[in-house]
């Protein structure tokens, strides 16, 4: 069959290339065309465009850019036309991804979505877009069920891909007992600084972050640089500052720090996931933000504290991310067992929570069967 796949992040980048493995092994006469990245690449997809020229973050921001986006939406529709699949299936990206199912449903193509939407944080409404040009969602969190159910909409779960992500990396590299030596550093405990994979998330928040965590002598600190990010770039940030930058090792880092501050997103869990004590942050233009504030309707913003229902990591968002805030929960996640400990045992709880191992396969299989029957 050919497949057509619109990711417009990096997690949406791993989770679909993580889907076209299994889709592989079912379909062995399956074609790829897809708007993604290096990792879905590897996989055997034909890459269209990049997720990199595609993330614009924030109200602004995408106004800003609207021009590239409509052109961008031009372009994928006369693509997808072209090709014509036998199933579109979009990943995340919804203010992008809803527009290319409607159209996609018009012109008679199958319409599967992996990874929700956030309707249920906000856009509510959008579940009626859903409905009427989405025939099959593919949800990730475990109370996505319900929330859909609500709206007389059957959605189907298998797990989060992130739990098979980290147990097969734990497998592989685990056993990351020459790391430091391989990669320079030496033997004082570890901050990590995960500012995001956007410029414009990086320019507006590692600053603060770096600021916060060079108060901690005793330990050495590094970021996790993304790969769509120049090193250059980077670099205009850490002048004066003893910092290493690692690129395409966020979970070495996260498995050997004492401690991380994490850029809310997909990070926020894997952290958790492998059991990082951590400090979640966010900020965007005031602008952005007062017009986010009004829309939301959700208690957190982090998958962790979401998916639990309680504050379990500590939330410092736009005003609150401030270099004093962060120092303090820093100091309490380095210092205080009791806290770690709670924070431990609650990171436990979540991986029940996410459901048992093989999401990737079950999502697959269960394409698989929807598509043949």
């Amino acid at each position: 069959m050919k497949y057509y796949i619109v990711a417009g992040e990096a997690s949406g980048d791993l989770h679909a290339s993580n889907l076209i493995k299994e889709l592989k092994l079912l379909d062995r006469n399956a074609t790829f065309r897809c708007w993604g990245g290096d990792l879905m690449q590897q996989q055997g997809a034909t890459i269209v465009k990049h997720y990199k020229d595609l993330a614009f973050m924030g109200f602004v921001e995408v106004l800003a850019n609207l021009k590239t986006i409509l052109s961008n939406l031009k372009f994928c529709k006369k693509d997808i036309l072209d090709y014509y699949p036998d199933v579109l299936i979009l990943v995340d990206y919804p203010g992008f991804n809803l527009r290319i199912a409607e159209f996609a449903k018009k012109n008679g193509i199958k319409v599967f979505y992996y990874i929700s939407p956030t309707v249920w944080a906000w856009h509510e409404s959008r579940v009626k877009t859903i409905k009427k040009y989405v025939d099959k969602m593919f949800v990730i969190l475990p109370f996505e069920q319900e929330f859909y159910q609500k709206h007389n909409y059957k959605v189907d779960f298998g797990g989060h891909p992130l739990t098979d992500v980290i147990n097969d990396w734990s497998m592989e590299k685990g056993n990351i007992g020459n790391w430091r030596k391989e990669n320079g550093l030496n033997d004082k405990p570890i901050i990590g600084i995960l500012p995001g994979s956007r410029k414009q998330e990086i320019s507006r928040m590692l600053p603060i972050m770096l600021k916060a965590a060079s108060s901690f002598k005793d330990h050495q600190l590094i970021i996790a640089g993304a790969s769509s990010i120049s090193l250059d770039y980077y670099l205009e940030y850490l002048s004066g500052k003893h910092v290493k930058i690692l690129f395409n090792q966020t979970y070495q880092i996260l498995k050997q720090a004492d401690a991380a501050i994490v850029k809310s997103g997909t990070s926020t869990l894997e952290a958790a996931l492998l059991e990082t004590p951590e400090v979640v942050c966010y900020k965007t233009s005031a602008i952005s933000y007062s017009i986010a504030k009004k829309l939301t309707s959700v208690k957190y913003i982090s998958l962790v504290n979401l998916i639990m229902d309680k504050e379990v990591v500590k939330e410092l968002i736009q005003d609150e991310m401030t270099v004093e805030n962060i120092k303090k929960e820093l100091k309490e996640l380095l210092s205080n067992q009791k806290r770690r400990s709670i924070l431990l045992d609650d990171y436990k709880q979540l991986k029940t929570k996410l459901g048992e191992s093989g999401a990737s396969k079950k999502i697959a299989g269960m394409m698989w069967g929807y598509l043949n029957q």
